[in-house]
């Protein structure tokens, strides 16, 4: 029984997420007819088409999108076939792809990496900033082996480990009315007031949940691309603001023209939790653990104070 190729089915799940076949195998680093040939003999020995081209598009038929997940899969698999082999040889050496969010990466990087660097040397490390949907994708398809994000996240059936947590504050214009309090109770802001990042950012579900505003029902006319684009509106007067933690101490924090309280936290709510993620196949245990531990010194390292 002849079985599909890797390569057949890299390039259908390239050819799947892009929709467009000359920058599927730009990204193949093939050429379009070689990669066009490749996906017409999978369908050929699957006995169905997968996709449907146009003139202008490609569409992808309700089983193209069933193969190409279960396709994912297969790829991922296979990677870590070579990453099992790798760290069994030499637990601690290699490359290793790790995805992070940006509401996390500009304030826990500065503090982890140079203990990391220092001590696990003979791993190559890559670091991907994305958002923490496109990172589980992501790492389902092998592209990246571990993810550093926030939780509450619905991660499957994927393998986690939790490194720390953390408090959120506000952040408020000078000579705000709120500013001569110590802590300030979420039903003390004004939702007409609140700025958050754009719809995406799980920062934005987390500082909801601390609030206890609805996730689904909130809207704002002020959204941020970045924390650092909320900060810079919330010194222009132009609302207030929820930070992580971790970002209190930061240089964009310290030298904004800005007020910072923490936000009163009740039942643990106005908290997010900080993990590691990675796929069951993944075997790098130990490789893992010691990253795990460096990110909880660097959570853990130095008082958060104003």
């Amino acid at each position: 029984m002849h079985l599909p190729t890797l390569r057949q089915l890299h390039y259908l799940t390239v050819v799947t997420e892009l929709k467009h076949f000359g920058k599927a195998a730009e990204q193949c680093f093939v050429t379009q007819s070689t990669l066009s040939a490749g996906i017409q003999e999978l369908e050929s020995l699957l006995g169905s088409p997968l996709l449907e081209r146009t003139n202008r598009k490609v569409l992808v038929t309700p089983l193209g999108e069933e193969i190409s997940k279960r396709a994912q899969h297969i790829l991922s698999l296979s990677a870590d076939l070579v990453d099992l082999a790798k760290f069994e040889h030499s637990p601690l050496s290699g490359r290793l792809r790790i995805g992070i969010i940006p509401s996390i990466s500009p304030f826990l990087l500065p503090k982890a990496l140079p203990a990391i660097r220092d001590q696990l040397s003979n791993i190559e490390f890559v670091l991907i900033e994305q958002q923490s949907e496109e990172l589980i994708r992501q790492l389902h398809s092998g592209e990246i082996d571990l993810v550093v994000m926030a939780f509450p996240f619905d991660i499957g059936q994927l393998k986690h480990t939790i490194f720390g947590s953390e408090s959120f504050w506000v952040a408020l214009p000078k000579e705000h009315p709120l500013q001569n309090k110590d802590q300030i109770d979420p039903t003390e802001l004004r939702t007409d007031e609140l700025m958050l990042l754009a719809e995406g950012h799980c920062l934005r579900e987390h500082a909801l949940s601390a609030c206890q505003l609805p996730t689904t029902s909130y809207r704002t006319t002020m959204q941020g691309t970045s924390l650092y684009t909320l900060i810079e509106m919330v010194a222009g007067g132009l609302g207030i603001t929820l930070l992580p933690e971790m970002a209190i101490n930061s240089d964009i924090v310290k030298h904004a023209d800005i007020t910072i309280r923490p936000l009163l936290n009740r039942e643990d709510k106005a908290m997010r939790e900080l993990g590691l993620v990675w796929r069951p196949s993944f075997k790098a245990d130990d490789a893992i653990q010691q990253i795990s531990q460096y990110f909880s010194d660097a959570v853990t390292q130095g008082s958060y104070s104003v």
